[in-house]
């Protein structure tokens, strides 16, 4: 047996959470060779190589899977934010459920199937960490109310806004977890220290160990209260000077061209269906002479007219998935008309919203594997 001794150099997993406005984005910013998947639209306003921003859950896994395809494209990949992140994957999940509300299922069941939906994205990007890449998932605090299994009373403490099972993933999922807050001091307003009121909160700090008062930890021998800034954590990642971020580079109009949405991910991530890009054809074979004048090959659906840039009626994030893959809505129809659920002429308009969410978004890679088949089989 090969027995490995020693520590290992991988690229690392990062969670760092805090009040809004603390300035997580702008500290996620500064990783080195750093993408963004914005899922909020908090990096707007910001000088940051970003994908579009994702409608819809699966959207933000085809993005992870493309750079599991291409990881030289990056050295850090950041999610921001993972709440907001955790939201698509619970309007996936209601979807596949058909159900209105994550309650709907009964107590917990609900939140026990979006952690499980939200874990495939951990997944994922543990893969994409193997790789090389480090990853960065930014989210909101909240103060949450708990109760000490071992002690009597109960007491406010801050924490990862997500649901309760898919915190804990997380948390355990991170190799650091950092919670980033102003510097708040209290002092006494009276001389038998009764009275008092809460000053400071213009200078920003980063916690690294856990606490009754917030979560965190790290696995680097951090000191426990650091300032918030990058240059605390720099060490972390060697040769950051030296690297060079291709996608961050590029003139606009070149990394409009290699962005996911213009070359969605070859392969998916192992043990899942290849998704391809979408101007994969089969090599159209050789006619006999003379042929061509007595039987003209048949134009694909999906270049014969000029594409519309919003389809009519087509939901957001259906339309951002289509776009992504060059899809047409005839192409969509007729693969929905194949499997039964609609005649071949219904508006997608008209489509059930929990149908086009659970199956036509849910299981986008199968209805796209399916729309390039009926292209290869188009008779000639």
């Amino acid at each position: 047996m090969n027995i490995e001794r020693g520590k290992r150099n991988k690229a690392l997993k990062v969670v760092l959470y805090g009040p809004e406005g603390v300035g997580k984005s702008t500290f996620a910013a500064q990783f080195p060779g750093v993408i963004f998947i914005d899922t909020e639209g908090s990096t707007d306003h910001m000088d940051v190589a970003r994908t579009p921003r994702p409608q819809s859950f699966t959207e933000v896994l085809l993005y992870v899977d493309y750079f599991i395809s291409h990881p030289d494209e990056l050295r850090t990949l950041a999610i921001d934010t993972a709440d907001w992140a955790e939201k698509l994957a619970t309007e996936q999940m209601c979807a596949e459920k058909q159900i209105t509300g994550v309650e709907d299922m009964g107590y917990g069941k609900g939140y026990t199937y979006v952690a499980e939906t939200f874990g495939k994205l951990l997944n994922k990007l543990e893969t994409l960490r193997e790789k090389g890449v480090n990853v960065v998932l930014t989210a909101h605090a909240q103060m949450r109310k708990f109760e000490q299994p071992d002690e009597m009373g109960a007491y406010d403490r801050w924490e990862l806004k997500l649901s309760r099972r898919t915190a804990a993933l997380t948390k355990e999922w991170a190799d650091l977890l950092l919670f980033a807050n102003y510097k708040t001091y209290v002092v006494a307003t009276s001389n038998d220290g009764k009275k008092a009121k809460a000053t400071g909160g213009t200078k920003r700090v980063m916690y690294t160990q856990h606490t009754a008062t917030y979560d965190a930890k790290n696995r680097a021998g951090l000191a426990p209260e650091l300032p918030f800034e990058f240059a605390q954590i720099a060490h972390l990642f060697p040769n950051r000077t030296a690297e060079t971020a291709p996608a961050a580079q590029k003139p606009p109009a070149q990394a409009a061209a290699d962005s996911p949405r213009a070359n969605p991910p070859a392969q998916a991530a192992s043990g899942e269906k290849a998704v391809l890009p979408p101007t994969t054809r089969k090599a159209e074979p050789a006619r006999p002479q003379g042929e061509q004048a007595d039987k003209p090959a048949r134009t694909p659906a999906s270049t014969a007219a000029p594409r519309e840039e919003k389809p009519q009626g087509v939901p957001d994030a259906l339309a951002a998935l289509m776009k992504a893959h060059d899809v047409q809505v005839a192409e969509l129809q007729a693969v929905v008309s194949q499997r039964g659920y609609y005649p071949v002429n219904t508006p997608v308009a008209n489509y059930d919203p929990k149908f086009v969410r659970g199956v036509l978004i849910g299981a986008w890679p199968q209805v796209e594997a399916m729309i390039l088949k009926n292209r290869e089989d188009v008779p000639f």
